[in-house]
């Protein structure tokens, strides 16, 4: 075990100073302590000497919160994640996110504070949480096109970022990823292979980055004149088992398709294991690819291919977006970003990687 702060290992360290001893050594008020270190100009030379030499003195330390407060910053920002709890520690996106931020907050020397929110109830009373000023900022991902909490923000004057967005004209800044883009190249690379009937598994309708991804898979075929078949797409919820229940409906519907895009790694797991169980080898009879790069893709046998999000960079580009909004950080775009709008500065996105692999 180490040390105790100021004292012998296995002794409990010392008390820390008090703001009442540091103005009775000083012999002013504890309001003009309290002035003295918070920066008030309202104070004389003399005596902001004799607090500063009482300080020294004592050592004392100043509480980081209560200077915050009496700033007007919380110096704490929220990252919310509007899912089950579930979902959230199983999806690696979450946990890409999570360190990525955590690690540009922490070099703004900022607090995170990771909030789980499943129902409205829940949303509704961290607004008001918000709207206290309990916090400076407010992170969203995973955000869908019914949630009512960004806006519940904006009206109460709190900045909040959004990663991913909710529809296309989204007002409240966002950092999102090319997701069309990732999807079109993800199936053109099928097409590209000799793949003849490309099916696609998608995310709920409720989340734009899963309408972008499907969009995607349609502008592909299209681009290579292939007509496009509603039998060949199946709704997944990006969840393993979605995956899997999507791949036995397609099989079902068109046993002779012989590839799929999946619209997460998460769910291509799925289908691999639907695809296993029914005698179908991956890719000698049917190519798969999904959406992430995440660990998953990796680990599946045979390794997937997949279109790599640049989760730390999101999450980076989240954070030092919401600083700059903060006026805590330095404002512009990462070289890798682009805006969504002429000089619009706020919303950004990143571009997508395709990465090949044994399985398609």
């Amino acid at each position: 075990m180490a040390a105790a702060r100021g004292g012998r290992p296995g002794r409990p360290a010392p008390p820390r100073p008090t703001l009442e001893e540091v103005a009775r050594r000083a012999g002013v008020s504890r309001g003009t302590v309290s002035r003295v270190v918070n920066g008030s100009p309202r104070v004389s030379d003399r005596t902001r000497a004799l607090v500063e030499e009482a300080v020294a003195e004592l050592g004392y330390e100043p509480n980081r919160v209560a200077r915050a407060l009496a700033a007007g910053s919380a110096d704490a920002i929220a990252l919310v994640v509007p899912e089950a709890e579930s979902r959230f520690f199983t999806e690696p996106y979450f946990s890409g996110i999570v360190r990525a931020v955590s690690t540009e907050l922490a070099q703004a020397d900022m607090q995170l504070l990771l909030t789980l929110l499943h129902t409205q109830k829940e949303r509704d009373r961290f607004a008001q949480y918000a709207a206290a000023h309990r916090i400076d900022g407010v992170l969203l991902v995973s955000v869908h096109a019914d949630h009512t909490l960004p806006d519940l923000l904006t009206r109460a004057g709190i900045p909040a970022v959004l990663g991913g967005r909710r529809r296309a004209t989204e007002p409240v800044p966002y950092v999102d990823c090319d997701n069309t883009g990732g999807a079109r190249d993800a199936v053109a690379h099928l097409l590209g292979r000799g793949r003849r009937t490309v099916a696609t598994i998608t995310g709920p309708g409720s989340v734009h980055a899963a309408r972008c991804r499907t969009d995607g898979y349609r502008a592909a075929l299209r681009e290579a004149g292939r007509p496009w078949d509603e039998r060949l797409l199946a709704g997944g919820d990006f969840t393993e088992e979605g995956g899997d229940r999507a791949m036995r409906l397609l099989l079902e519907r068109t046993p002779s398709l012989d590839a799929v895009f999946c619209a997460s790694d998460v769910m291509a797991a799925g289908a691999r294991h639907a695809l296993r169980k029914a005698g179908r080898s991956v890719p000698d009879d049917v190519a798969l690819v999904g959406f992430d790069d995440s660990v998953v893709s990796r680990h599946m046998d045979p390794p997937l291919t997949t279109v790599r999000q640049p989760l730390p960079g999101m999450g980076r580009e989240m954070a030092r977006l919401l600083l700059d909004l903060l006026g805590r950080g330095t404002p512009g775009a990462s070289p890798d970003a682009r805006t969504t709008g002429e000089g619009d500065r706020c919303h950004r996105v990143l571009p997508t990687e395709l990465v090949t692999r044994a399985s398609s």
